[in-house]
């Protein structure tokens, strides 16, 4: 059986300094660098994947969370199929921003379904001695908010970061935008 030619586009976004940057790094070169620079507006990567079924093009918008780029999200966030959205287990603030980020978000996504594929993600879990919420603020924060799935990961590590993503892949081919590639 021939495999179906897949492309998602995913949008991941959170407060600056939360790793976000560093996750995606992680993720597309299985390498920890610490010295990356902050992204200015947003970043394009791409990262294919196999899977038994399908070939897939990921399509991943590093977004940068610095205040003077919010107004350009929603305009990345058109198309997208998932998101990610990133905070730091070792500052508070980073957390408590989500609907700021949400709504920011959503006002370019169009897309109200409940099934949009999105992940609360804490990251910097190898600074689990420096964290500043616990589970059950976190528990709370995602089930008030849609019951987002939440997982924390370590960019430096490498903790659950294949785990994350793997997962996003999941639920993109459950309930994803699919959009099939022509060769």
């Amino acid at each position: 059986m021939e495999k179906l030619n897949l492309a998602f586009k995913m949008c991941v976004f959170g407060d600056s300094g939360v790793g976000k940057s560093t996750l995606i790094n992680r993720y597309i070169t299985a390498k920890f660098d610490r010295d990356l620079k902050s992204t200015i507006g947003a970043d394009i990567l791409m990262k294919f994947i196999e899977t038994d079924s399908a070939r897939i093009k990921l399509q991943i918008w590093d977004f940068a969370g610095e205040s003077r780029f919010n107004s350009l999200l929603p305009s990345y966030a058109q198309g997208s199929s998932a998101a990610i959205f990133m905070c730091d287990i070792t500052n508070r603030d980073s957390i408590t921003n989500i609907d700021k980020w949400l709504l920011t978000f959503n006002e370019g996504l169009n897309n109200q379904d409940p099934k949009f594929p999105l992940i609360v993600v804490g990251g910097k879990l190898d600074l689990e001695d420096h964290r500043s919420f616990n589970w059950e603020d976190i528990v709370a924060i995602c089930t008030v908010r849609k019951n987002f799935d939440y997982i924390e990961c370590s960019s430096k590590t490498g903790e659950n970061v294949d785990l994350l993503f793997q997962s996003i892949i999941e639920k993109l081919l459950v309930y994803g935008n699919i959009q099939l590639l022509t060769q």
